[in-house]
């Protein structure tokens, strides 16, 4: 059999790109690879393993997880069950701090550059490792509540030789650094309602910790409750002027902003994502 017939095969099943997905990684090589040896013959082993794999897809298992690997801002990044799955509109958040430190942090403003940035609910490292990847003179920190979780960003953060200038760190939100002040806090929490669990993509909601995404039940059944919390701890922490920037979910943009503005942080911006919908929200603290 040839890696197109296997290929074939495995695509009556489930989405052809993930097929092919999954057969680069079992014979550890890129699409482009495969799609110009799609004449070679596949081995019996390889061809096992790519049935195995193809049924745990086709159950759902998220591609992220059976590849254990996934794309975010550039960067490959290990993912597995302790860690939500990072997202495209999730590297939109780390585009608008980027932005904001670049047209924001002048003399006249800010009498220093962002050297002391915070993310809270960090899951992979994904979005302290893409900052730290594009401002060489921050110093980062990174917060979960999870162990497992901050494993896996430890060694995302060494893959990508950035684990020296991020400090990990569990804790639950700010908990941890009552006495420290940051020139951005960035967060992608976990701001899905425990209503709408049902509603969840099968392989959403039966595979990625419900922790990350739901946060814990009694304080976050309404999707808000995790903002209720972040927010005045956000505001305690930050330096006058300082960027609190969030990831929020559909339909929260506005009680969001109310959340902000009674909390005395103004410029509130809200940014749409490639489909339309309010997903990231910025602030800066009075």
């Amino acid at each position: 059999m040839t890696l197109r017939n296997a290929i074939d095969e495995s695509a009556q099943t489930i989405a052809r790109r993930d097929a092919e997905t999954l057969l680069a990684h079992i014979l550890q090589r890129d699409r482009p690879w495969l799609i110009a040896h799609t004449d070679d013959t596949i081995s019996a082993e390889h061809l096992s393993e790519l049935r195995i794999l193809t049924a745990r897809r086709a159950a759902n298992t998220p591609l992220q997880h059976l590849t254990g690997i996934q794309e975010f801002f550039g960067l490959t990044l290990r993912v597995t069950r302790d860690t939500l799955i990072p997202r495209p509109e999730t590297e939109l958040l780390v585009e608008a701090v980027l932005d904001w430190v670049t047209e924001n942090f002048r003399p006249v403003r800010i009498s220093h550059l962002p050297s002391h940035i915070v993310d809270i609910g960090t899951g992979t490292g994904a979005i302290p490792i893409a900052l730290a990847t594009h401002l060489p003179a921050a110093a980062l920190t990174a917060v979960d509540i999870s162990p497992a979780a901050l494993a896996i960003a430890r060694e995302n953060a060494a893959r990508h030789h950035v684990a020296d200038r991020i400090r990990f760190l569990e804790a639950d939100l700010l908990s941890a650094l009552p006495n420290h002040t940051f020139d951005i806090i960035v967060s992608n929490p976990p701001y899905v309602s425990l209503f709408d669990a049902p509603t969840l993509a099968p392989e959403v909601r039966d595979h990625e910790p419900h922790l990350a995404l739901f946060g814990k039940p009694e304080q976050n059944s309404d999707g808000l409750g995790i903002y209720r919390l972040l927010i005045p701890q956000a505001h305690a922490a930050l330096v006058p002027n300082g960027l609190l920037a969030l990831e929020i979910g559909f339909g929260q943009s506005e009680p969001i902003r109310t959340l902000l503005e009674d909390n005395s942080f103004h410029n509130i911006r809200i940014l749409e994502d490639y489909a339309g919908i309010p997903r990231v929200i910025l602030s800066e603290r009075l």
